[in-house]
């Protein structure tokens, strides 16, 4: 295994490690002992991605054997991780204000406080966090939480440590696996990173910058990983990636595995009830994870399919490398296979160049589509990426005019969907308790919130439920008898339902994604 230098900055807080502030017991980054007092504590915030939420979980389970115990509240904790995101609008300036606010909180402590800064603005800004904010200990990349016991150690003894270079060795091969104990603590759902990294390079995102070329986990290692988390109770797994369906795993043998291979061998672990994935690429939806749709009961019928814009010209410039026809063309296909599939995007308003007739484009695509959630922004250009640097940037009062039109059209889509539910019957995995007694809450196969008059004891079970009203976020049932299966959206068999189109032409009628998809 190489060693991967780390680069170490004088530090004006260099004696933090000891002091009248010190806890009795083991020194931190030793295993708790007999004596010590209560663990140290644990804060982690994360911003972005389920990818963050992933990553903040294994953090925490790589530094639970050196004695840290996580805690919700801020104050508490002896190591402070803000677990950053690059991809939303002024990410760095967002963290440094955060890190300004735990740095009051550091001094007015009274005792050792390590502040960490982990995630893609980590490895974006490196060391140029420490320099703009001395209170900040440690900075470390994605790829290198595996060395976070080391890595924190070597912050406590004096000096910034930044770690931000992209190891020989997979992390993977390294993070500490959970205990039973904390998977059951954090619920029945789970996410499993099964790729990293983009080779996509798009001319608006950071991703191939942050966190590196295209990686594929084996397919054995996922499949461990999945088959303890649902010992442990889990029922539900979401396979992650910056680009999840370009997974091309090798096995021992040396075979590839493709994200719909993955899936189907996930789909035989008992008591594993869902399969989801996400984020996709629309060049990388192979015809096979397309009929997994159809055949694999326990892959939901849910896709999260990014197209950002319905203007070929505008995404000819952001290098997405197919045009709308061929995306309106792979969503055919998709509903052909599974005509209840619910489809979720991504949308970036005001790229560099964009014209009215470019967004009209765009709000054309969403009508032919219909979406049951998507996610919108204004473009906001990222620095070293090819869009920051594009002529015709879009002025902000456009943007925000843009962005408030496609999001009304998008919420009204929503809601239109959410209203096709009421009389059906959904199958519900219960997740928690309701905010109110008596009360449990859940999501449908759509990811949409339910709750339910019922007993705690339904959580971690996947019961049908009438709907019987929609609110602004969620919605609000019954439960049916197993056999009550009337007007059922979902069908385990035959996954004959309706078709959530909004009036969707009969030019989404299927076609072959390979002749459709642009090189």
């Amino acid at each position: 295994m190489t060693d991967t230098p780390v680069q170490t900055f004088a530090h004006p807080d260099a004696a933090q490690g000891a002091g009248p502030g010190a806890r009795p017991g083991p020194q931190p980054g030793s295993p708790a002992g007999a004596g010590e007092a209560r663990p140290l504590k644990l804060f982690i915030k994360s911003f972005g991605c389920q990818m963050n939420a992933y990553d903040a979980a294994r953090m925490a389970d790589v530094l639970a054997p050196e004695g840290y115990a996580e805690t919700a509240t801020l104050e508490e904790a002896d190591l402070v991780v803000l677990n950053t995101c690059h991809i939303r609008e002024r990410a760095a300036e967002k963290i440094y204000s955060e890190l300004g606010k735990i740095r009051e909180m550091k001094e007015a402590a009274g005792r050792p406080v390590t502040l960490a800064v982990a995630g893609c603005v980590a490895q974006a800004e490196g060391a140029e966090i420490i320099r703009r904010q001395r209170a900040v200990d440690l900075v470390v990349g994605p790829q290198s939480y595996h060395r976070l016991p080391d890595l924190v150690r070597r912050a406590r003894a004096g000096g910034g440590v930044v770690d931000t270079d992209f190891p020989l060795e997979s992390k993977f091969d390294h993070l500490a696996a959970p205990s039973r104990a904390r998977t059951q603590a954090r619920g029945v759902s789970a996410f499993v990173t099964v790729q990293e990294g983009c080779d996509k390079f798009c001319s608006f995102c950071v991703v191939p910058y942050t966190r590196g070329a295209e990686t594929s986990r084996p397919p054995e290692a996922v499949l461990a990983e999945v088959v303890t988390l649902v010992d442990a109770g889990v029922r539900e797994v979401t396979l992650l990636g910056q680009n999840v369906n370009a997974y091309h795993g090798v096995d021992a043998a040396g075979a590839g595995w493709t994200l719909a291979r993955l899936a189907q061998r996930l789909a035989v672990i008992p008591g594993l009830a869902r399969i989801r994935y996400t984020t996709s690429h629309p060049n990388d939806m192979e015809p096979a994870l397309v009929a997994a749709h159809r055949d694999l009961g326990a892959l939901m019928p849910f896709l999260h399919l990014p197209v950002q814009s319905g203007s070929d010209r505008i995404l000819h410039a952001m290098n997405r490398r197919h045009d709308a026809a061929a995306y309106l063309a792979l969503v055919g296909e998709i509903r052909a296979a599974r005509p209840d599939i619910a489809l979720s995007s991504d949308f970036i308003v005001g790229f560099p160049g964009e014209t009215e007739r470019d967004f009209e484009d765009t709000l054309a695509l969403v009508r032919r589509v219909g979406f049951a959630s998507t996610f919108s922004f204004k473009y906001s250009p990222r620095p070293g990426t090819p869009g920051a640097d594009l002529p015709g940037q879009v002025p902000e009062p456009v943007m925000r005019e843009r962005l408030h039109r496609l999001q009304a059209l998008l919420e009204e889509q929503r809601q239109a969907f959410n209203r096709a539910c009421v009389g059906r019957t959904l199958d519900v995995l219960f997740d928690k308790p309701g905010r109110h007694p008596g009360q449990v809450g859940g999501r449908t196969p759509y990811l949409q919130a339910v709750h339910v008059e019922g007993a705690p004891d339904l959580v971690g079970t996947v019961r049908p439920v009438e709907i019987l009203t929609v609110g602004p976020n969620s919605l609000s049932g019954r439960l049916a008898d197993a056999g009550d299966r009337a007007g059922a959206l979902f069908d385990s068999g035959a996954h004959a339902g309706t078709s959530f189109a909004s009036g969707a032409p009969a030019g989404l009628s299927p076609s072959p994604v390979a002749e459709r998809l642009a090189s």
